[in-house]
């Protein structure tokens, strides 16, 4: 077995379960507040902001990474900016409830045959199909009951190139941080410089007329960002403990979290097809603990 590889043939231990899905909840609840902030880049410039500096904090207490994972580490913040951009242009065009689902969906299966391949890490029949039906699942709350329209084609390709950005930056991630001796410190100066690049662009190029826009959104962006990197930190240190796939696809409950959010706080009705969706994720869940 690759000398990277975790147990893929086992289900994944208590504790990293638990940490994924208090990561999801995390994770959930920060695309939440970047949705309600009209205004896309203010919000993903407060996010950062608020990223960057617990970053700064986890940075300062963490032991350093080892040096050898710093290639993977700037080859992830690359592929994670491009993933911001994405993610930003998916909220301008399409609707909240559609784009997020597609975009954490198409991940776990990427990710699984990206690890096959470069970590040796084939999952056991049954955690595959786990990964499948955790997908099949949230793919559920894009397709079902109804047929996407043309206009809606644009948030749809950039929701896929969001998911491919996911699957990138989880791999890259995955090793990296079994390689770092060092979780948190690896999480600070990914999330540092990953948030850094939003906030740089738009306070060089928006000035003292976009400080003022900042303004109204100012707490709720920051604890968003302060969230995000709770929810990252949460995934990487489970990724030491257990199979990159099995956790991309746990990771992805947060799209449950999602709807009920979407339910409670922006008024979007669950629905037939959250039920059914919610339901093939449990049991999607199950298989992978099993």
């Amino acid at each position: 077995m690759h000398p990277l590889a975790a147990a893929a043939g086992t289900g994944l231990p208590l504790a990293a379960t638990g940490l994924v899905l208090i990561a999801a909840v995390a994770h959930a609840s920060w695309n939440a507040i970047a949705h309600d902030i009209t205004d896309k880049l203010v919000g993903f410039t407060l996010l950062g902001l608020g990223g960057a500096a617990c970053s700064i904090v986890v940075i300062v207490l963490a032991p350093p990474p080892d040096p050898s994972v710093w290639p993977l580490l700037l080859a992830s913040t690359a592929v994670h900016i491009g993933y911001n951009v994405l993610l930003m242009t998916c909220y301008r065009l399409g609707d909240f409830s559609q784009v997020y689902p597609l975009a954490r969906g198409t991940s776990p299966l990427v990710v699984t045959v990206l690890a096959a391949v470069f970590v040796r890490e084939v999952p056991a029949p049954l955690h595959l199909l786990g990964v499948i039906v955790i997908s099949l699942g949230l793919a559920c709350l894009v397709f079902l009951g109804r047929r996407p329209s043309r206009a809606e084609l644009p948030a749809l390709a950039a929701a896929l190139g969001t998911g491919l950005a996911i699957a990138g930056y989880s791999t890259l991630d995955g090793i990296a941080v079994r390689r770092s001796g060092s979780p948190a410190g690896y999480t600070g100066w990914i999330i540092l410089l990953e948030c850094l690049a939003i906030p740089s662009f738009a306070l060089a190029y928006g000035r003292r007329p976009f400080l003022r826009r900042l303004r109204p959104h100012l707490w709720k962006g920051l604890a968003g960002g302060a969230i995000s990197l709770l929810a990252y930190g949460l995934v990487l240190w489970a990724q030491t403990m257990g199979a990159l796939a099995s956790i991309a696809a746990l990771r992805e409950s947060s799209i449950i979290v999602g709807a009920i959010i979407g339910t409670l706080f922006f008024h979007e009705r669950f629905g037939r097809p959250r039920l059914i969706s919610t339901i093939v994720v449990v049991a999607g869940i199950v298989a992978l603990n099993l």
